[in-house]
């Protein structure tokens, strides 16, 4: 298969991962480690094989894989996307690589071999489907109403009280999890100045860190890159090392930390009311 899109990988970057933990009154971060080299392989993966498909078989069949977890949408329109890769140990001190995908992948949150997203996604699916029906309805009538007439008006307030309402209630579904055993809302975790951002949890960072926590693995480096068309804000390069970002993803980390540091000396297994059942591929 030919190397469409080869990496330009940029070794300058300074990576930072971690935040300020309300509970400790200071910050906690974790260094990228050895993970600099598991993104360079899995960069070469994704040059070679053009799927995040981390079973995927060159011999087999590929229009399903590639059609459904290929890459090349990533470099059109829809622009490119974050990934992450957390080194971990188990219990028994043997290592694993875990790895993550910001947001959905083509409209799927689940994919096998990258870590889960910080929600259950039936209570997700439960939750927003009518009610984003309900909301793409009310826009289709004001796209057909009269700009600025009393009923326009009332209908596009009432799409931005759905909307907000919804986000809020989506926000009560996320559960992040720390190294003391101790698990958190997002508005209880969140440090930030502002309201929640959309899309706060969803980046490659919190959900490694939350799959580690609950699955007793003990982190021992991260790493995000951008993979893709550059970004619209022209922030993110394909290939390019990146931090987590400070809207989103710095106001929660802190709390997603903490107790990592106090356990860096030592191999015992994370409170056991704190496993979860669910695993992936990679742990």
């Amino acid at each position: 298969m030919d190397n469409i899109h080869k990496t330009a990988v940029d070794e300058s970057s300074i990576v930072t991962t971690g935040g300020y933990c309300r509970r400790c009154a200071r910050e906690h971060r974790l260094g990228p480690g050895n993970t600099r080299q598991h993104c360079r392989d899995l960069m070469r993966r994704f040059d070679d094989l053009q799927t995040i498909d981390l079973t995927f078989d060159p011999s087999a069949p590929q229009e399903k894989t590639l059609a459904t977890l290929g890459t090349a949408p990533l470099f059109g329109p829809a622009r490119g996307k974050m990934f992450g890769v957390l080194e971990c140990l188990r219990p028994d001190g043997t290592a694993v690589i875990l790895y993550a995908f910001s947001g959905q992948y083509h409209g799927s949150w689940l994919v096998e071999g990258w870590v889960p997203p910080l929600f259950d996604l039936d209570d997700f699916l439960s939750l927003t489907v009518e009610k984003e029906r309900q909301i793409k309805k009310l826009g289709q009538t004001i796209e057909q109403g009269v700009p600025h007439s009393g009923d326009w008006l009332a209908q596009r307030k009432k799409r931005r009280q759905l909307s907000q309402n919804l986000m809020r209630e989506i926000h009560n579904l996320y559960t992040l999890s720390n190294y003391r055993g101790e698990t958190a809302g997002l508005a209880a975790a969140f440090t930030g100045s502002k309201g929640i951002p959309t899309g706060t949890g969803d980046c490659c960072a919190p959900k490694l860190l939350n799959f580690a926590a609950k699955n007793n693995l003990r982190p021992l480096g991260i790493h995000e890159f951008f993979w893709g068309r550059e970004n619209r804000a022209g922030g993110h390069r394909h290939g390019a090392f990146t931090s987590s970002c400070a809207e989103k993803c710095q106001p929660i980390l802190g709390f997603m930390l903490c107790g990592l540091d106090e356990r860096a000396e030592t191999t015992q297994p994370l409170p056991k009311n704190n496993m979860a059942k669910e695993k992936t591929g990679t742990a």
